[in-house]
């Protein structure tokens, strides 16, 4: 008798206002073999957010209690705010044989890869930095100062999308899905060598040089 498969972490990481929370909730409700990791955040809900749905929301020393405690995965700082993923937001998950998506920042990423090597690594692109401009001033949830930090961050973010090991551009939200669960789907069968080519990070790279 073959034992149980592992679940697969896959790290989805992008520029804000690149989609990455619509793609990544869009591959969810298509396959009941995924889940969605609930990170924890200090910043406050935005319109809408529920907590643990969207986040977990906590003080700053209750995120610097779980810091201490070694209990994130992965943690970083985005615009003033932290961010992070709990081991206990994934570990249950994994054992069973349920494959997650964890939404996480270019710096949490990176930590993701030195401490859990069975993680695959996806960068969402926007087709162009004007259309992510557009974007983040479609959604009226930021002043002009702090879209133009997201757009300097997003620069820098983009610069190393070579580190990651498929990338994707999330232009028409449907095909993004799409191509994201085709992406789970071949590491699930084993044979994600040929979606290396499709999704190649250094093509990608290079266009936003």
């Amino acid at each position: 008798m073959s034992a149980a498969r592992a679940g697969i972490p896959i790290v989805v990481a992008a520029p804000s206002g690149a989609g990455k929370t619509s793609v990544c909730r869009g591959l969810v409700d298509l396959d009941d073999g995924i889940e969605f990791s609930v990170s924890h955040t200090t910043r406050s809900p935005r319109k809408g957010e529920r907590p643990g749905v969207h986040y977990h929301f906590v003080d700053a020393s209750e995120f610097d209690r779980m810091v201490a405690a070694d209990e994130f995965l992965e943690w970083a700082e985005y615009n003033g705010n932290r961010y992070g993923t709990s081991w206990d937001a994934i570990e249950g998950l994994l054992a069973s044989g349920t494959d997650v998506l964890l939404e996480i920042e270019v710096q949490g990423a990176r930590q993701v890869r030195g401490r859990l090597p069975a993680a695959r690594l996806a960068f969402l692109v926007p087709p162009s930095m004007d259309v992510l401009e557009e974007r983040l001033r479609g959604r009226g949830t930021d002043s002009d100062e702090q879209i133009e930090k997201r757009l300097a961050i997003a620069r820098t973010e983009l610069a190393a999308v070579g580190e990651f090991d498929y990338a994707l551009e999330n232009d028409v939200l449907e095909r993004c899905v799409a191509d994201l669960g085709a992406i789970v789907a071949a590491l699930r069968a084993g044979d994600p060598a040929p979606l290396g080519d499709r999704f190649d990070p250094a093509a990608v790279a290079a266009r936003f040089r």
